[in-house]
């Protein structure tokens, strides 16, 4: 109102024409008014008072105060409390309930209201802490007390104590556990997880023997020996893990020959086992074993060995006979001069010589008879081992299919791609180096890839810096003759398809090394390796099991193919396809050696502008029609491509409705199945395109996931395969033409929803996801999946994601390595990689994975800041105390710090092949 009585508005008005003699109320004249009614017939009443004269209350919303809403929260949560009370009082028994009640209590941390942690000073918010801690622990120990027999609750209990006892306490409670349920395998798991990364206590010789332990109790409980304590299901299989993880633990710290020495003991223990000792306890067996190790007589792998078996039977027979030495046998290879240049910083020539002997020492050292070497000839005393070390660990395994597992274990570990892949637990404490990040090979051929990556974990012998050569050298000369031993010794024990499997294992690790020799163009290499190759797969061929076996096939044809030998790889593609008759469909090894051939050719001349290659749809529609191969005629009749198109959908139906009823079918069933829509896949995308392609992928998913068998075994690994081909075939399809990245990034999103843990999948995602400018997508994808996981991979590879675009702005940014000031620099990125470290080694797996701290140590490294990348490495010790490449990484990067560090690897027993006072000696010579 102004100085003249007139009402002032933001709204512009007309100037009044006479003054006004009262002050107009703006918005009520304009408001619609009340409804007349008989209560209310002069239209006055609000309708508050309304609802009063109709004996009615305000709504519960209106009638609530404005700070009453906290109140209400409050309110909530108490009933919640009451109601936890009530249930946990009614159902005692019910650990699931408790567990619940238990994680109610972070709930309650978090809501505002009365239990509320306080956001104040940090002592009090510490205080708020620890009294939620408090609260969970008095409910886990009334949980305990009505279910004295559940380890879960005491698992929890331990778990939480860790916040509040020192580690001889805990150590103590864990102690008390495991003697209350030793033949729980799953606690045991966690019970060495906890010995292990408890740095102030750590050693590997207490670590070494809390294993022997452990298995040696689980096989008295195999055994019977321990009469108060049943054999749980499942105790075979979880002790093999448990072997598996002990293997990868001296391996990874350092003490390599001890690792070979346990499977070198556990393939006589298992496959050469007398008969007179096979009724004895696990203990008395290996009482039994115990001279044959300590008598000189060739181990597996070693040249001449013949096993524990014969050695007893020659013992029977009036002692065992000396092998003399071969004639032909030459003389060891000259060792590598471990010092090339003196010049070079005392840490560099280090490191160097320690990797070298890495390298070169991982095998046992034993005594050579025939030189009249004696024990007291080793220079290095830890080389040899003795049966102490590993008496304890060996387990009986009585299962055909665990002891073909354990054979090819032991290959994965001596660098074969034997396809053999650790159980989930173990494989993230194994995992140490970042191979699982290269791409490039499959970039490259994404159909016809052959995937020769060990999923992260180093084979022995192996201890190269992260980020270094992704193609190591390979084993030295007696390396390569020690696996060769060891197939020798291994395929007579087999037969049938694991024999098969064997065969092929050897091949692809000879191609491996042509893949080598092609990748750094070695061609003077490239030529004897090839020649070697093809002699070892032409012997392998010649035997009379192996004359049929289509994968070893496959494998040779796809060699000549690598070797740039195209003609002669079609006339072995010919030649095996043309002594299948008319098996088509039915045999799915014929099926992967036609979609071979068919990807070769694919990917040799692309379908471009819609002439697809007539030699692949020749194989294809080949396998459908079950005609007797022939050679290809030119280009295949449409006729043909209608006929074979017809027999894939009527085969793909007929096998989807066999297997909606409770019948499981045939135990290869799965694998028909997958060869047979790989095969479909890529004749539909030859010869229609590759949304036809997508159709199949579509129909066969959509019917396993709705037949009734859907939780039989293998049925995940079939859908897994089919989408990897799926996403495989469109990433082909970006490669040669021009197509939408949507439909590929749509389907790699969808699979990993289902697969978190296949990193080929990951690789292909986090490819196509670095081509975006805009990254939120990504981020919230993999925040997504980083929830609904406990799995390692999404972590990882999430942080390989920002780590491309941290090293793409970088480049951006840097021009002849010079910084372009006209950019803003993306430290958000540097922020953003660092919390995704730290949320990833927060979590369950992530803690104790080498690999993961390795990544993070590198990373500080790389930023220049060196005060916290120390703090990260102790921070990585106290959660890995075993892993020598931690040790080897901090030399490099912190040189000043050599002494300390290697000073700490000997009072933790980790193998330190070269003394630093050695290295003094070796400098002065």
């Amino acid at each position: 109102m102004n100085v003249d009585g007139l009402a002032v508005s933001s709204q512009p008005e007309a100037p009044a024409l006479e003054p006004l003699s009262f002050i107009p109320v703006k918005g009520v004249d304009d408001a619609a008014p009340p409804a007349t009614s008989w209560l209310n017939p002069l239209g006055i009443y609000d309708q508050a008072t309304t609802q009063w004269l109709q004996g009615q209350g305000p709504s519960e919303q209106e009638s609530r105060p404005p700070d009453s809403q906290p109140d209400r929260e409050s309110a909530l949560l108490k009933a919640r409390v009451e109601e936890f009370n009530r249930k946990v009082r009614e159902s005692p028994r019910d650990t699931e309930l408790w567990m619940a009640f238990v994680a109610f209590q972070d709930e309650l941390m978090r809501s505002p209201g009365l239990y509320a942690v306080e956001e104040g000073e940090p002592e009090t918010r510490k205080r708020s802490l620890r009294l939620v801690l408090e609260k969970k622990l008095a409910i886990l120990e009334r949980a305990i007390e009505s279910n004295p027999s559940s380890v879960d609750l005491k698992l929890a209990k331990l778990k939480l104590c860790a916040e509040f006892w020192e580690p001889a306490t805990l150590l103590k409670e864990w102690q008390k556990l495991i003697f209350l349920h030793p033949n729980n395998t799953a606690l045991w798991q966690k019970y060495l997880l906890f010995c292990q990364s408890q740095f102030s206590t750590f050693s590997v010789s207490k670590i070494q023997s809390l294993y022997g332990k452990c298995l040696s109790t689980l096989s008295a409980v195999r055994d019977g020996s321990i009469v108060s304590h049943p054999e749980l299901p499942g105790t075979e299989e979880a002790m093999f893990a448990l072997f598996l993880q002990q293997c990868h633990f001296l391996r990874q710290a350092g003490h390599s020959e001890k690792a070979v020495s346990l499977f070198q003991a556990m393939v006589d223990f298992t496959f050469f086992k007398p008969d007179s000792v096979k009724g004895l306890p696990t203990k008395g067996q290996v009482e039994f074993f115990e001279p044959f190790w300590d008598s000189g007589e060739p181990r597996a792998g070693e040249k001449g060995a013949r096993g524990w078996r014969a050695w007893m039977h020659q013992q029977e027979w009036g002692g065992w006979v000396a092998v003399g030495a071969d004639d032909d046998d030459e003389e060891p290879e000259e060792e590598d001069q471990e010092i090339r240049d003196k010049a070079l910083p005392r840490w560099q020539i280090w490191l160097a010589a320690e990797r070298s002997r890495d390298h070169r020492h991982w095998r046992p050292w034993r005594p050579d008879k025939a030189r009249k070497q004696t024990e007291e000839d080793c220079e290095d005393p830890e080389r040899q081992v003795l049966f102490d070390d590993l008496g304890q660990s060996l387990i009986r395994l009585s299962s055909p299919d665990l002891q073909f597992q354990m054979m090819a274990a032991f290959l994965q570990f001596l660098g074969v791609p034997s396809g053999f892949s650790p159980p989930t637990p173990c494989l993230y404490l194994a995992m140490d180096e970042n191979s699982i990040f290269d791409s490039e090979l499959y970039d490259e051929k994404p159909l016809t890839f052959l995937d020769l990556s060990c999923s992260g974990v180093s084979c022995v012998g192996r201890m190269e810096p992260l980020g270094g050569r992704r193609w190591p050298r390979g084993p030295s000369r007696e390396g390569e003759e020690f696996i060769r031993n060891v197939f020798h010794l291994a395929l007579p024990l087999f037969a049938g398809r694991e024999r098969s499997q064997l065969c092929v294992s050897w091949l692809r690790y000879e191609i491996t090394k042509v893949i080598w020799c092609l990748h750094t163009k070695n061609k003077k290499r490239l030529k004897s390796q090839g020649k070697n190759c093809k002699k070892l797969a032409k012997n392998l061929l010649k035997e009379p099991d192996n004359r049929n076996s289509f994968c070893l096939w496959q494998q040779y044809a796809h060699l000549e193919w690598l070797l740039g030998n195209t003609e002669d790889a079609r006339k072995v593609f010919d030649a095996a396809l043309g002594t299948a008759g008319s098996r088509g469909l039915e045999d799915p090894e014929l099926c992967e050696l036609g979609l071979l051939y068919a990807a070769l050719e694919t990917e040799l001349s692309p379908p471009v502008g819609g002439a697809a290659p007539a030699r692949a749809v020749h194989v294809l529609s080949g396998l459908a029609e079950r005609r007797p191969y022939g050679p290809c005629p030119g280009q295949v009749s449409a006729v043909h491509v209608l006929k074979a198109r017809r027999a894939y959908e009527h085969a793909l139906q007929d096998w989807l409705g066999e297997h909606r009823g409770p019948d499981p079918g045939p135990p290869d069933r799965f694998s028909r199945l997958v060869s047979l829509a790989k095969c479909f896949m890529l004749f539909q995308y030859l010869t229609v395109g590759v949304d036809a392609a997508g159709r199949v992928y579509e129909q066969v998913f959509a019917g396993l996931r709705g037949s009734v068998s859907a939780e039989a075994a293998g049925l995940e690994g079939a859908l897994e395969a089919v989408t990897l081909m799926h996403t495989s075939l469109l990433r082909f399809h970006g490669r040669v033409a021009a197509h939408p990245l949507a439909p590929l990034r749509e389907a790699l999103s969808e699979a990993l929803r289902l697969y978190p843990g296949n990193q080929l999948l990951w690789r292909a995602y986090v490819q196509i996801q670095s081509k975006s400018h805009s990254a939120s997508r990504t981020r919230r994808f993999f925040h997504a999946i980083t929830r609904s996981t406990k799995l390692l991979e999404p972590w990882l590879f999430a942080i390989e994601a920002e780590r491309m675009r941290k090293r793409l702005v970088d480049a951006v940014q840097r021009v002849d390595g010079r910084e372009v000031h006209a950019t803003l620099p993306e430290t958000g990125l540097t922020h953003r990689i660092r919390a995704l470290f730290e949320s990833a080694v927060r979590s369950d797996h992530g803690s104790q994975c080498p690999l993961l701290w390795r990544m993070y140590l590198n990373f500080l490294v790389s930023l220049g800041n060196k005060e916290r990348s120390k703090g990260v490495f102790y921070k990585a010790l106290q959660n890995c105390p075993w892993a020598k490449a931690l040790y080897m990484d901090a030399v490099e990067y912190f040189p000043d710090e050599m002494q300390e560090v290697v000073d700490l690897m000997t009072e933790k027993e980790l193998r330190v092949r070269l003394p630093l006072e050695e290295l003094e000696l070796l400098l002065e010579d």
